[in-house]
């Protein structure tokens, strides 16, 4: 899942009377949502496709949890490292070029995973995958804030994430039902024809860009605006915090199919792959988070996800289904809490460069998923359930240390500025 803040992309030109941006109503603007949509599936359903069926590969491969979650992390390492060249190359050569490349080599290396003969061949395959689906994540805002009229940016891209967050659970489940039944190579056959028929439909709808602009590459530019950004205090911690947030959610997913087919559950495979029906509260959880930082500011909010995320966690620690999908429930509302609380304030706090500021975030989010994925498979591995919630629990502490420090360099800027307007008076 990405941010998908407007506040992260440069505002688009203001609108004049001559404007001949996409306006609701008209044939255009739908089809660009739609195709949009339908990309979002495409990246999405690649993207997660392998996660719902870890205990699956784990039996026909005889591979530990650890090791299997590497078919999972490798693909969003691949993507994490690819995203700054893929932003790169949509300003050179266009973005719909740039996405429809994208999708389509994704989509047909997916046609060559079930065919992978060993771990190593797909993990592989898996992270060349992950770094061509780099260029929709990169690019697909940049699209909506240059073609679409400001008034109707936040419903286009609320529809583009609608399909971001229906293409990462319907990869999950689609791949994890079909494998319970025929086994993962026909999982993952499945998820390559469903998102080739996703491709197929963007590029079919989407409109031609009329409002991209040619921009040459200057690594040198790039290099200055990301070094400013990474020497920026507050950009920092937003960056730890998207990191932390998602190593929580890669421990948790990765593993949480192992525990529900193992004692004391024993579920089918097949029910133990439904449960990412659960990624739904996501969705009304992102959508909330705006209203509860108005109410209690961001730091607030980050509070409430943080602490919303630990108590699932312990509560996930009982030998109890209830508690166990209910534990589940409270760590996928803070997570997605945190993570859009985290990834809005991006834009607002980079004055210049907001493409690459938000491009950095995706960068460290995804290596948290990365690094949390394969390090709670591995403590699950070793100790059980309790090895991934205490991961998962450390860097919740850790994301409560950084809220904490910025909440106390707040307060001390305030007291400091008080006493300066005390002694002036």
């Amino acid at each position: 899942m990405q941010p998908a803040s407007t506040e992260a992309l440069s505002a688009p030109a203001p609108a004049s009377v001559t404007d001949l941006r996409l306006r609701p109503g008209s044939r255009d603007f739908r089809r660009a949502n739609l195709a949009l949509f339908a990309a979002g599936v495409a990246t999405f359903v690649l993207l997660y496709s392998t996660q719902g069926l870890l205990p699956i590969l784990s039996a026909d491969l005889d591979l530990t949890p650890g090791q299997a979650s590497w078919t999972a992390s490798a693909s969003t390492l691949g993507l994490a490292l690819a995203l700054l060249p893929a932003s790169a190359l949509s300003d050179r050569y266009g973005r719909t070029a740039v996405m429809t490349a994208s999708t389509l080599a994704a989509a047909v290396l997916a046609l060559a995973l079930p065919f992978a003969p060993d771990l190593t061949t797909l993990v592989v395959l898996r992270a060349v995958q992950g770094a061509a689906l780099a260029g929709l994540p990169a690019t697909a805002m940049a699209y909506l804030a240059e073609e679409v009229h400001p008034a109707a940016l936040a419903s286009a891209m609320g529809l583009y994430v609608a399909g971001n967050s229906i293409g990462g659970m319907g990869g999950r489940l689609v791949s994890g039902w079909v494998a319970a039944a025929w086994g993962w190579r026909w999982g993952l056959a499945v998820s390559a024809a469903l998102a080739l028929l996703a491709v197929l439909a963007f590029r079919l709808l989407i409109p031609r860009a009329r409002h991209f602009r040619r921009t040459p590459v200057d690594p040198r530019a790039l290099a200055t605006t990301v070094a400013g950004h990474l020497r920026n205090p507050l950009l920092l911690r937003l960056y730890a915090l998207g990191m932390l947030f998602m190593a929580v959610f890669g421990a948790v997913y990765n593993t949480v199919g192992y525990r529900l087919t193992s004692a004391p559950f024993h579920l089918p495979e097949s029910i133990a792959a439904s449960i990412f029906v659960v990624y739904l509260v996501g969705t009304a959880s992102s959508a909330s988070a705006g209203r509860l930082t108005a109410r209690w500011g961001r730091r607030g909010t980050l509070y409430l996800a943080i602490s919303t995320t630990t108590a699932g966690l312990l509560l996930s620690l009982a030998n109890s289904l209830f508690c166990a999908i209910l534990g589940l429930v409270l760590i996928t509302a803070g997570f997605f809490a945190g993570h859009a609380t985290a990834s809005s304030a991006v834009g607002r706090t980079a004055a210049t460069g907001r493409a690459q500021a938000s491009a950095l975030y995706l960068i460290a989010y995804y290596l948290g998923n990365s690094l949390g994925g394969t390090i709670g498979a591995d403590a699950y591995h070793s100790t059980g359930w309790s090895g991934t919630a205490t991961v998962a629990l450390t860097a919740m502490a850790c994301a409560a240390g950084v809220t904490l420090y910025a909440t106390h360099r707040a307060v001390t800027s305030r007291r400091t500025a008080t006493a300066t307007a005390t002694v002036r008076a």
